[in-house]
């Protein structure tokens, strides 16, 4: 039996059907008998074919139907952005994953609510948001409605475990009940002053006059991080890892650490961003690639955080005191825990204590390069304060505050947070949102919305936290989720403070510093676990002549 294409519809041209069949099925003049008896003079090629293609054309009728939204009140979809059928949005995705953040703000500000409809195919579809009202609905209100979900877990499971920032419900609450009562304590907040002004006096300073000295060229974002990787090995698990130590104090053991450490958080984002989503899974399974390269680094920070614990575990059990560490803190409090589950634990408090302040000091910098009125009203804060970076001084330091706020309203060290709803809901806004689908908000976009910040909203203005006597004013933590907000806030929020302070005033304080890229344009950025600086951020520093940190 011939085919023909030349005056079929479209279905038609779609799909090889017999040219006789098909002129007597469209005419509608054959009857069922008729049909059923041509039907089966067909030969058995032909009606494989035939229910091959049947079969093809339902399955596409299928990704037709589930690709739109049938609900009375569709989510909002920019009309450039239309999703492809099946694949979605992931032409778009591909073409702006390299600028994924400045690309979803445009998006969301040309909503009438800044809240847009997301699909890539795959399973992978939801509601991205810039909206408060939202974001206060699936943080405070509707919490329970919103876990982080299979997804994100599961691509953060073999880096994070079970650990406070990839574990929902009895898990998570156990974790977030304990830390929630260490990190109220003064005793924690001093350790982590204490770790701060010695990792500072010790290393950073010394380090900085060096360079001043030499006249040699500084990567900030690298030195911040070393800086902060050692402080939170301290705090976490009293360990000095002594990353920073210019004379090679860091053991191979701790700069293998470290480096496998960056390289697992680095890799685990990389996961959330496959064109295919399960493709990953793939790669593991074959041990091939990325995925290999993560595998092993992970089984590095696995294997030196259980030798910390087990370290741990007979200095405490050979001390009469307790110590004033966090591994310490949750050692002591329940010793039926597992040394899984607590390097889970630690795990992620090392994540959000490295690579948060460090994102979050480091646009700091660069936004201040560019305004020297800023560095000198910080400057005479730091003058009135006689060089005293003690506590209660570092919290009198309202412009510093201030400075450092506005920073990460516009560069937030997690830009992008994401979770999965559980059951169909219309959101505060009025878009509707189904089950299984991911919830996300975008804190980046966030703090370029003129309907939160106002038409100033792209300016880099501390003057906005100020009240008229020159206090910090608090804003809303769901107009300005930067620490997270509602049920699952940042526990550590005053300690990130207080280690920005300090690093802040001694380095604004002690030197002057020149950065070495353009102070107008935007450095590329690198969307890991936290919003990083493609390229780093080089400097050169030289003493300040009336130095107010020695």
């Amino acid at each position: 039996m011939s085919f023909t294409h030349d005056k079929m519809p479209q279905i038609g041209r779609l799909f090889p059907l017999s040219s006789h069949y098909h002129r007597s099925l469209c005419s509608c003049k054959m009857d069922i008998r008729t049909a059923a008896a041509e039907l089966v003079s067909l030969n058995s090629t032909t009606i494989i074919a035939f229910i091959l293609s049947a079969a093809a054309y339902l399955l596409l009728l299928f990704f037709f139907y589930f690709s739109s939204d049938s609900s009375p009140k569709k989510p909002w979809i920019p009309p450039e952005v239309k999703p492809y059928p099946i694949i979605g949005h992931l032409p778009q995705f591909l073409r702006n994953r390299s600028r994924f953040l400045d690309w979803i703000t445009d998006l969301l500000a040309s909503s009438p609510t800044n809240t847009i409809f997301f699909t890539r195919g795959g399973g992978v579809r939801g509601i991205i948001t810039a909206n408060p009202a939202n974001v206060e609905h699936i943080l405070k209100l509707g919490f329970d409605n919103y876990p982080k979900g299979n997804r994100f877990r599961g691509n953060l499971r073999d880096f994070l475990g079970c650990g406070i920032f990839n574990s929902d419900g009895q898990i998570w609450r156990l974790q977030r009940k304990t830390a929630s009562f260490e990190f109220n304590t003064r005793s924690l907040r001093s350790f982590v002053h204490r770790a701060v002004a010695h990792e500072t006096s010790a290393r950073l300073l010394p380090l900085l006059r060096r360079a001043a000295a030499s006249g040699e060229a500084l990567d900030l974002q690298d030195l911040l991080e070393r800086f902060a990787f050692d402080n939170i090995c301290k705090v976490a698990f009293d360990e000095d890892t002594a990353c920073l130590d210019h004379s090679g104090g860091a053991s191979d053991l701790v700069t293998g650490f470290a480096s496998a450490f960056r390289d697992a958080a680095e890799l685990s984002a990389g996961r959330f961003r496959y064109a295919v989503p399960a493709l990953w899974k793939v790669k593991k399974l074959f041990n091939i690639g990325s995925e290999r390269r993560l595998r092993e680094s992970i089984a590095t920070v696995h294997a030196f955080a259980m030798q910390i614990i087990r370290s741990r575990k007979k200095a405490l059990r050979a001390s009469a005191t307790a110590g004033e560490d966090l591994l310490s803190r949750f050692i002591s409090d329940d010793g039926n825990i597992s040394d899984e589950f607590l390097r889970d634990i630690i795990i992620s408090f090392i994540l959000a204590g490295r690579d948060t302040t460090s994102s979050a000091l480091t646009w700091f910098f660069w936004l201040l390069s560019s305004r020297p009125d800023v560095e000198r009203r910080i400057l005479a804060e730091i003058r009135s304060a006689g060089g005293d970076l003690g506590l209660d001084r570092l919290r009198e330091m309202n412009y510093l505050h201030a400075a450092l706020t506005e920073s990460m309203r516009l560069y937030p060290p997690v830009a992008f947070n994401t979770a999965e709803c559980q059951a169909d809901e219309v959101l505060p806004d009025g878009t509707e949102i189904k089950k299984r689908w991911f919830m996300a908000y975008v804190t980046y976009a966030m703090g370029r919305m003129e309907g939160i910040w106002g038409k100033d909203c792209r300016d880099y203005r501390p003057e906005r936290w100020l009240d008229s006597s020159g206090e910090f004013r608090p804003e809303s933590p769901f107009r300005f989720p930067a620490f997270h907000a509602g049920t699952r806030m940042c526990l550590g929020k005053e300690m990130a403070y207080i280690q920005m302070k300090s690093i802040a005033a001694c380095v604004i304080g002690g030197f002057e510093m020149e950065v070495l890229r353009d102070k107008d344009t935007c450095p590329p950025q690198l969307l890991s676990l936290t919003l990083r600086m493609s390229g780093g951020l080089p400097v050169r520093v030289r003493v300040r002549c009336t130095a107010v940190i020695e």
